[in-house]
């Protein structure tokens, strides 16, 4: 078993440990909850109040011209881009993750209804926001589109003649089990089915190839691995040759290829800017600007490497101790896994909170899942074997079996 110096002897090594001093992190606290929030780059604050300052306060209206607050969605974009496997202009940062997910689902079921093709295949297990677009475009979409389910292991299976889109996150949200990407929009393509991936649990941690792939359509969010902040906006991509034969439902002014002639009747713009809507939102995009400039000398090899170790080191520190109320819920494979080790509990609600308490922060998805997302940017080795030591501690003593662990708070 690992030993507490044996982790601090693998910090020493770690090509990533000087990013740490990038971010605030508040002293004492162990902070395994970035698959949910990212922790704040130094960078953010700074950038934040010069645009409030000086781009607001300072030039007012003039700023949409003078500090380019248009070219935002395409800017910040353009910085995404290479994290998942895109090009500059295949990317837009806009809206929510989930308004996203219905503009493009709503535009590709459009394009394949062409062909007769009026089903979105998904599985149950997709993350409930997914699921609630995909309803929301079946009840109101004139052409009425079926939303299929099926297991994991027979989605191929399931790409039969009438699908139009299959829709999938990369990395589930309560376990981390990774679906091979490449391999089912293959599959899909085969079939003549377009592909529409969450990617908002892989991005930023895992390297993803959309272009080399040839995957069609993908959103995201930037507040999870990509620390942009609580509410930070989404992302969304679309395979260069599709920009131009898809038509969003959500047809905003920004969308428009001249905003500013407010012409009454809607003309789409060419390329990626089709899928804006609404007024950018500066003060968000800006602090997601502000947190991408991390990422220009990172390399997303080491940061998936450095995944996997801070892993193996938190499944293997827990299950040495024995503990038979306690059992893995991600794939052990590390294929198969994203960045985030999930264990069940009967009472994993209280546990969590027990360990909040103790200084670690993890949280908890229902039934029974206990959550620990690691993000190798911030996290060290011996944060990981600390939290594990802390863990197992309060699972001995029971120090979870209180009634104030036990009251649910409206945020898990």
């Amino acid at each position: 078993m690992i030993s507490r110096t044996d982790a601090e002897a693998l910090d020493r090594r770690d090509p990533l440990a000087h990013l740490r001093e990038q971010f605030l992190l508040p002293d004492g606290l162990i902070y395994l909850d970035g698959n949910s929030l990212g922790a704040l780059p130094k960078a953010v604050p700074g950038r934040i109040q010069q645009v409030v300052r000086h781009e607001w306060g300072q030039g007012l209206i003039r700023s949409w011209n003078e500090a380019r607050w248009m070219e935002l969605p395409q800017r910040v974009g353009a910085k995404i881009a290479p994290l998942i496997g895109a090009a500059a202009d295949e990317v837009i940062v806009t809206d929510s993750t989930s308004v996203n997910l219905f503009k493009l689902l709503a535009a590709a079921l459009a394009l394949q209804q062409r062909q007769g093709r009026r089903v979105i295949l998904s599985e149950r297990s997709n993350f409930p926001t997914d699921l609630y677009m995909a309803e929301g475009a079946r009840a109101f979409l004139a052409s009425r589109p079926e939303l299929r389910y099926a297991p994991a292991d027979r989605l191929v299976e399931n790409m039969t003649a009438e699908v139009a889109v299959l829709t999938l996150t990369h990395v589930d949200f309560r376990t981390g089990y990774r679906h091979d990407l490449e391999s089912l929009t293959a599959a899909a393509h085969r079939n003549g089915i377009l592909t529409l991936w969450d990617l908002s649990h892989s991005t930023g941690i895992l390297p993803i190839e959309l272009n080399r792939i040839g995957a069609d359509l993908a959103v995201g969010c930037g507040y999870k691995y990509l620390n942009g902040g609580p509410g930070a906006p989404a992302f969304l991509y679309v395979r260069r040759d599709l920009q131009d034969k898809l038509r969003q439902p959500l047809a905003g002014w920004m969308g428009h290829r001249d905003p500013f002639a407010f012409d009454p009747a809607y003309a789409p713009s060419g390329g990626i800017a089709r899928m804006l809507c609404g007024t950018p939102t500066v003060l968000s995009i800006v602090a997601l600007d502000a947190a991408l400039d991390l990422w220009r000398d990172i390399d997303l090899a080491e940061v998936r490497a450095k995944s996997v170790a801070l892993a193996g080191l938190f499944i293997s520190a827990i299950e040495a101790e024995g503990l038979a109320e306690i059992a893995l819920a991600s794939p052990r494979d590390p294929e198969r896994r994203g960045s985030q080790v999930c264990f069940r509990h009967p009472d994993a609600y209280a546990v969590v909170q027990a360990l909040i308490a103790a200084g670690v922060i993890g949280d908890f998805r229902t039934p029974d899942i206990m959550r620990f997302g690691l993000a190798p940017l911030y996290l060290r080795y011996v944060d990981v074997f600390e939290a594990a030591r802390r863990l197992v501690d309060i699972l001995r003593e029971r120090r979870w079996d209180r009634a104030e662990f036990r009251r649910r708070r409206a945020v898990t």
